[in-house]
């Protein structure tokens, strides 16, 4: 270390007696031998970051590369060996520094003062880096996908900028950290105003995280905030939605938990997507099965076992009972609706398409003016959209088509052509 210091008196005392020489004034002279040796560290400081990061950090990735573990290149993707490499320029120009100025304590200072805010920025965006490696390779455990930690790995960012901030002012104005934080008691307020949201992104992300209420590739309908779609992202302040239409929603991350919405990861997990839809029979076609209609309706593959097991079934209740069958009213019999109703729940228990583990129901619901709701309530064992409205739009074509074999009819409203049809025969 002496034998450094000795050569770095020898050239400061050779540059000044070479600037002597342009009969300078002290001022002068002084200026010029400050502006040369800060040049010469900004040289040497410069070679250092080039040799660290051409040389050390090229020859660290090519290790990594060889390597079988992932880790380390999760490290040289968020490129964190290359931010680590602006520690060499700052070591040099921190050591050169007190060796060209070290008598000069002011000015050492300053230049201290510089080199540190320096540092304080290079370790922060390092540690950044870190943190982002860190996120990456947490993602690639199964459980990430329940439990995502960006949230956290954000409010960690966001105090570690705040904390290079306290410092960054108590080296700039030379006074202690617990001395400004002391200060802030007074800001407390404005401080919660200002990180509002991010406080209570905060909470919100621990609850979503803690309870599984939403986590990344959920299928959620929020229509108070427009969204309904596909979770992209989970951060300290917001939800990212992608909607079935492409478009992006934004929602506050702490509206998730002060707010209601639909989350569809159940349907998801459990195999079946909800049928649940009717169509509406006129009351005036409903009627009892005559012998014949139950001849016919015999000859359908899903009602043959079903109508020779009722059949005998109400033979022997109204022999029993001794009824008078002459009039319909009297006795047990079938009716055409009833068999309908039949006939579409053994098409969907043999239906490929339907889950017949989950719930299946062909039901009458309550009677309206627009005739009787016959509604199928089954799970298609597809989920993607595109596939459910497929099975979906298959299973009522096929209803819907089906139903005058049952001498029923379904309702609609009178259209164009039904006024005309009724205008001709009024004419007639």
């Amino acid at each position: 270390m002496e034998t450094i210091n000795s050569n770095v008196t020898w050239m400061t005392e050779w540059l000044h007696s070479r600037l002597e020489l342009l009969n300078l004034s002290e001022f002068w002279t002084e200026v010029l031998l400050f502006g040369v040796s800060a040049v010469i560290m900004l040289l040497l400081s410069w070679l250092s970051f080039v040799v660290v990061r051409r040389v050390l950090i090229f020859s660290i990735i090519k290790m990594v590369r060889k390597t079988k573990s992932k880790i380390d290149d999760y490290l040289v993707h968020r490129k964190v060996f290359h931010r680590l490499a602006h520690l060499a320029p700052v070591i040099v120009i921190y050591f050169l520094s007190d060796l060209f100025w070290g008598a000069q304590t002011a000015r050492l200072a300053v230049f201290h003062d510089i080199v540190s805010l320096y540092l304080l920025v290079v370790i922060i965006m390092a540690f950044q880096a870190l943190l982002k490696a860190f996120e990456d390779i947490y993602n690639t455990f199964p459980f990430a996908y329940d439990r995502p930690i960006k949230g956290y790995l954000q409010v960690i960012q966001l105090l570690a900028i705040i904390v290079g901030v306290l410092i960054a002012v108590s080296i700039v104005f030379n006074v202690e950290v617990t001395a400004i934080i002391a200060g802030m008691g007074a800001l407390a307020a404005v401080l919660m105003l200002v990180f509002r949201d991010s406080i209570l992104g905060l909470v919100a992300g621990v609850q979503l995280s803690a309870n599984r209420m939403v986590r990344v590739g959920d299928w959620i309908s929020m229509p108070g905030h427009n969204a309904d779609g596909t979770v992209l992202e989970i951060t300290l302040n917001t939800v990212k939605v992608r909607n079935w239409d492409k478009t992006i929603s934004t929602i506050p991350t702490y509206a998730m938990v002060s707010n209601s919405f639909v989350n569809w990861r159940g349907m998801e997990e459990s195999g079946g997507r909800r049928i649940a839809r009717s169509v509406f029979i006129d009351t005036h076609s409903v009627k009892f099965c005559t012998p014949e209609m139950l001849e016919k309706f015999k000859k359908i593959h899903h009602l043959k076992a079903y109508i020779e097991e009722r059949q005998i079934e109400i033979e022997n209740y109204n022999r029993q009972h001794e009824i008078d069958e002459s009039l319909p009213v009297n006795g047990r019999r079938m009716t055409n609706l009833g068999i309908f109703r039949k006939y579409l729940e053994n098409y969907l228990i043999k239906h490929p398409k339907i889950n017949d583990k989950m719930t299946l129901i062909v039901r009458h619901l309550d009677p309206t003016e627009k005739g009787i709701p016959m509604q199928i309530y089954a799970f298609s064992r597809e989920q993607e959209w595109a596939k459910y409205e497929a099975v979906q739009a298959d299973i009522f074509d096929h209803v819907l088509a089906i139903i005058p074999l049952f001498e029923l009819r379904i309702f609609q409203n009178p259209s164009g052509d039904d006024l005309k049809m009724l205008g001709s025969l009024v004419k007639n």
